[in-house]
């Protein structure tokens, strides 16, 4: 029976001696929970653990597209679309996406991730060539006009990644985590450039009618580690792989909250771990927020709480709140 470790997650001042580095980052552990399927969890010392188990989640992560994973990183949304669920419209028209761009830099995002395709529940797929169009100019011109900051573009598509690339972008952010286009591992592999693989149950058109698990955590755990043995399979290096558990891809709000709560298993897979939960519609329910652009607040505490698990990046849509509530958090916790 397969047995999963999750990290009991510290930030404490008061550190053991024998406490174990999580990831090489900002946290440590001391114990581990044992998860099984079918069978209640159990708490284990860490020096418990088998050695390869204790290993990966200790290993330090290498950096990704320039930006070392020993430190929380910003990475700033721009959706270059006219329907993205949140802020659809504000920034596809050229001038007022090459301005945020730049707005982005200045106010802390660390890398920004451009999308031409909306993946919002019930969204429908965008036409490869106006999904370049939307993307590849801005990213040029952004490069033209000199910013430095590492780019990721957002699509399941090879063809608009490539197009991104060739135009500056260092990063490829798969929605479907390999699963939409079997052309897009090759890609990244002979690019030899970084790939964040998230989870989703289903396309944006069906991914919220009832999706269903036996086990959420263990599920999208297993589903990532399959991606991740596919990308390495196409010649990606482990060291090259982000993984996003995808809240909100398929998932309702209890699945949401149970991946969050136990979001540190996820370092047992070996790679630095994104969380985009910025604005989703969860927040806004638990924190009475209708509207997505009121839902800041409320995603700089999913975003904390991700921290102290010792996730490596967020997602955001509202950098300086985020970079704010970093700051403070960092000065409270020691960790600046």
């Amino acid at each position: 029976m397969r047995r999963y470790y999750r990290p009991l997650v510290q930030t404490d001042p008061a550190r053991p001696g024998a406490a174990q580095t999580l990831a090489g980052g900002w946290a440590w552990f001391t114990h581990l929970e044992v998860l099984t399927r079918g069978a209640p969890a159990r708490i284990i010392a860490a020096d418990a653990a088998p050695s390869d188990v204790l290993a990966r989640l200790t290993a330090s992560r290498a950096p990704i597209a320039g930006l070392a994973m020993t430190r929380p990183q910003i990475m700033g949304i721009l959706n270059l679309t006219p329907d993205s669920f949140s802020d659809g419209g504000t920034f596809n028209a050229p001038d007022a996406a090459l301005a945020r761009g730049h707005a982005m830099v200045q106010t802390g995002s660390d890398i920004l991730d451009f999308g031409g395709e909306s993946t919002r529940p019930g969204a429908t797929e965008v036409a490869i060539a106006d999904e370049i169009a939307r993307t590849a100019p801005v990213i040029a011109a952004l490069r033209a006009a000199g910013l430095s900051a590492p780019i990721s573009i957002d699509t399941r598509k090879s063809a608009v990644a490539a197009a991104a690339l060739d135009a500056g972008a260092n990063l490829i952010n798969d929605v479907s985590g390999l699963d939409f286009d079997p052309k897009m591992a090759a890609l990244a592999a002979n690019r030899r450039v970084p790939i964040c693989l998230m989870h989703a149950q289903g396309p944006p058109e069906t991914m919220q009618h009832d999706p269903q698990y036996g086990d959420v955590v263990l599920d999208v755990y297993d589903a990532l580690a399959e991606r991740i043995a596919r990308a390495e399979a196409a010649g990606i290096a482990r060291a090259q792989i982000i993984v996003d558990p995808g809240i909100g891809f398929g998932k309702t709000q209890t699945h949401n909250l149970a991946l969050l709560a136990r979001i540190s298993v996820f370092h047992g897979l070996g790679c630095p771990i994104l969380l985009g939960a910025s604005r989703k519609r969860f927040i806004g329910t638990i924190g009475n927020a209708p509207e997505a652009v009121d839902r800041g607040p409320g995603s700089a505490a999913i975003g904390l709480h991700a921290l102290a698990q010792g996730v490596q990046l967020l997602r955001v849509h509202d950098i300086e709140l985020h970079k704010q509530a970093i700051a403070l958090w960092q000065a409270a916790t020691g960790k600046a």
